[in-house]
C-alpha cells in the first residue's frame, strides 16, 4: 500500500510539534518566546516553510523513485546549508571540514551512480 505524501508529512510534523513542546517545557524556556524579535519570527517562519516544503518533496520522491537513490540525494542539503551559511553569516569552512565535505559529496555521488546505471 502506498502512503499518501503528503498525510505522511502531516503525521511527523504532528508528532514533531508534541516532541518540541515537550522539549520547550522541560527544559523551562517557555518564557522565551515572548522574547523574539520580528526578524527572528520572519526567519522562523520562512524556516518552518522551507522545512515543510522539503518534506513534501522528500516523500513525493520516495514515492516515484528508490530509496537508495532520493535518501543520498537529499543528504546533499548539506551544500546548501554551507552555501547559505557562507553567503548570509559569512562563515568559511575550516581546514578539516572542506575535506570532509567533499568525502561526503564524493561518497554520495558513490551510493548514487551504481544504483543509476542498473
Amino acid at each position: 500500500m502506498k502512503t499518501d505524501s503528503t498525510a505522511a508529512t502531516a503525521v511527523r510534523t504532528i508528532i514533531v510539534l508534541i516532541f518540541s513542546w515537550i522539549m520547550v517545557f522541560i527544559v523551562g524556556s517557555q518564557d522565551t518566546i515572548t522574547n523574539l524579535s520580528v526578524k527572528t519570527w520572519i526567519f522562523l517562519i520562512l524556516s518552518g516553510l522551507s522545512t515543510g516544503a522539503s518534506w513534501l518533496c522528500y516523500y513525493r520522491a520516495l514515492q516515484d523513485g528508490p530509496a537508495s537513490v532520493v535518501v543520498p540525494i537529499d543528504k546533499l542539503s548539506i551544500l546548501v546549508t554551507i552555501a547559505f551559511s557562507y553567503i548570509v553569516f559569512k562563515e568559511k569552512l575550516s581546514k578539516k571540514s572542506g575535506p570532509g565535505l567533499l568525502l561526503i559529496v564524493l561518497g554520495t555521488f558513490l551510493m548514487i551512480v551504481p544504483t543509476l546505471s542498473a
